[in-house]
């Protein structure tokens, strides 16, 4: 009787914790992405999760900001200075700040394996004719740039066979490939599914050359994240219920309506977005935003083999703080 009492005392509680939660003022987050970030389609975990309500399911209002500098490179500098609470970085920027002194770890998964593509134009019918050819890469240090540059060795194209240039965002690339200022580019989706269906040729997938990594996460400060750990377990939870959604199949066309209304693309393009990534199932996005330590381990040894960082490699835990994930019991 005792325990029935008590059974029935914690789940009264519990109901009404659930309607003070419900009708308690939404806690407020700022999240930061890079102009080219928001428009494709490395939004879509963020963009179902404020489309589908999960934000607001765990009481937050989340602001997306896009801060001026707005390139990735810059993501970070913005937890410092204020701009933003949380933000959608890229795995090498996260660690080359948190090396240089940042307190910024990566406290959930957004993209795991990014599937990139090398879009020519028509003429140009493989990868070793880019030889002599003017190629619009990302970041010299980031994974797009680095798998690139694997790729283009897998098919015989080493460095300096080819004339680079360094435009950040997918959007960029696409506009100088349209304008006929490149040879070829590196795309993501949809721009390449895009520029296929307006005939220009697609050469190969970074996913040819580069192992497992992790691509993209939500990072935050240490600092912030230990002042408002409410806000800050309640935001994983709120992306790891986004990625379920994402996954079920039940839910494709309304994921394709996200997408379309993100990129601005039709929804042809956004169902073939959609079966690149789940037919067969190319482990593009994580299952509820775990963090994969083998993935960012990857990335650290692809900044190694590039120079960009010295051995002794550090260790992918030195990046991260899976608290949060573990406290919404997602890993």
């Amino acid at each position: 009787m005792a325990w029935r009492i008590g059974t029935t005392l914690a789940a009264a509680l519990f109901c009404l914790s659930g309607v003070q939660g419900a009708t308690a003022e939404p806690l407020k987050l700022r999240y930061g992405q890079a102009y080219s970030a928001a428009r494709s389609i490395f939004s879509l975990p963020v963009s179902i999760a404020d489309r589908e309500g999960f934000f607001a399911r765990e009481g937050l209002k989340v602001e997306f900001l896009q801060p001026i500098p707005g390139g990735a490179d810059h993501q970070i500098t913005a937890l410092h200075n204020d701009s933003v609470d949380v933000t959608h970085v890229a795995t090498p920027f996260l660690i080359r700040a948190a090396l240089n002194g940042s307190d910024a770890v990566a406290i959930v998964a957004e993209f795991n394996n990014p599937i990139y593509s090398v879009i020519a134009k028509p003429e140009i019918s493989d990868i070793a004719g880019l030889k002599g050819k003017v190629m619009a890469l990302a970041d010299e240090y980031g994974t797009i740039t680095l798998s690139t540059r694997k790729l283009m060795a897998l098919h015989g194209v080493q460095r300096g066979e080819f004339g680079a240039r360094v435009i950040e965002g997918t959007s960029g690339r696409w506009a100088c490939l349209r304008r006929g200022d490149c040879d070829a580019v590196v795309l993501g989706q949809p721009q390449d599914l895009i520029a296929v269906e307006q005939g220009f040729r697609l050469l190969g997938s970074s996913t040819e050359a580069v192992p497992e990594l992790l691509y993209t996460v939500t990072a935050v400060r240490r600092s912030w994240a230990e002042a408002n750990k409410e806000a800050t377990v309640r935001y994983v939870r709120a992306l790891a219920a986004s990625f379920r959604f994402i996954r079920n199949g039940a839910n494709r066309d309304r994921v394709a309506q996200a997408i379309m209304q993100s990129t601005n693309t039709s929804e042809k393009i956004a169902q073939q977005t959609l079966a690149l990534f789940f037919e067969p199932e190319r482990g593009v996005l994580p299952k509820q935003g775990e963090i994969d330590l083998n993935g960012l381990a990857q990335v650290i040894a692809m900044l190694g083999e590039a120079g960009a960082l010295k051995p002794p490699l550090p260790k992918p835990e030195q990046f991260v703080d899976l608290q949060y994930l573990r406290a919404g019991g997602l890993q």
